[in-house]
């Protein structure tokens, strides 16, 4: 599964008009942590690509989207669920501990 840049068009579209479930990284290029994450979200993405949407957003090529979400820290990973806000996790952590917080949104019997 493919990890894609979210534009500002696609975040008005895609995640806050969108159903379903939306990881979006808030990174930047001259972030370590950030760097650290990136292979770890690309597992993510193989691993839960068939139940949750992932996207990447450079908060220095799109500064209106960190903005419009209130990103103050990076890395930052936020979970949308049917164009809401579910959850948030602020800086690196291992991989998994990002699994089971993606975990909780790919259960059908989890009402997130």
């Amino acid at each position: 599964m493919t990890i894609q840049t979210l534009t500002a068009d696609g975040f008005k579209n895609d995640i806050l008009a969108g159903n379903g479930v939306q990881a979006i990284r808030f990174w930047a290029e001259w972030c370590g942590p950030c760097r650290m994450m990136k292979p770890i979200y690309q597992k993510l993405a193989e691993n839960f690509g068939d139940t949750i949407t992932f996207y990447d957003v450079n908060i220095d090529l799109s500064p209106e989207i960190a903005s419009a979400c209130g990103i103050a820290s990076i890395p930052n990973l936020m979970i949308f669920k049917d164009g809401n806000v579910v959850d948030q996790m602020v800086g690196l952590a291992p991989q998994s501990t990002y699994e089971r917080l993606l975990s909780q949104y790919t259960n059908p019997n989890n009402a997130a």
